[in-house]
């Protein structure tokens, strides 16, 4: 199936414990086929966050888009994406500070489904804060104190559907996480977060 539009939250968890993907437009996926990993006890569960329409891509599709290699290809392309992101992802949940996992994760989701404008890169998804716990490997309180913080200082707004993140993205993540710490006196080479 292909995620024409809307927004759903896959989680895949062991005795409790879930990893979390946010599955939205442009995403392939095949929830018929959940056999991960047939040895391990997983529980599988999709939450549609906003209406979604999927085009299913069936046996008829298949054998039409032999004509059209450049159709097959650029779902090729997406698949692969998928997998990246799903890379992206495990990077970001090892990170030790949930705060930073948050920043990162929410600058990974711009990057796929935000739009500049003058006061920031703006991130317009209904996300909870039990929804961002799934996604960042943390629980919801955790969360909910480290989105406090990063709007205090200035890094992170929302209105709990639109976010605004200011300024640019972080390309030096030991800066990121030094300046998370809360230096008294940040170096001439850490980026102003602020």
């Amino acid at each position: 199936m292909l995620v024409l539009s809307g927004l759903m939250i896959r989680r895949v968890g062991i005795e409790g414990r879930h990893g979390a993907e946010l599955i939205g437009e442009g995403d392939l996926l095949r929830p018929s086929d959940e056999a991960i990993s047939p040895l391990l006890p997983l529980t599988t569960d999709w939450t549609v966050l906003l209406p979604t329409r999927l085009a299913a891509l069936d046996c008829g599709f298949e054998q039409r888009v032999a004509e059209y290699p450049e159709l097959a290809r650029s779902l090729l392309v997406r698949a692969i994406q998928r997998s990246k992101n799903l890379a992206v992802n495990m990077a970001i949940v090892h990170q030790a500070r949930v705060d930073v996992r948050l920043y990162l994760l929410l600058w990974h989701l711009a990057a796929r489904w935000g739009r500049v404008r003058s006061d920031g890169t703006v991130l317009r998804l209904r996300l909870t804060h039990a929804v961002l716990a799934d996604l960042v490997a943390a629980r919801r309180p955790t969360v909910t104190t480290a989105l406090s913080e990063l709007n205090r200082r200035g890094l992170v707004r929302t209105d709990g559907e639109t976010w605004v993140l200011p300024g640019e993205a972080p390309s030096d993540l030991i800066a990121f996480a030094s300046a998370a710490a809360g230096p008294a006196n940040p170096s001439p080479a850490s980026p102003d977060l602020n």
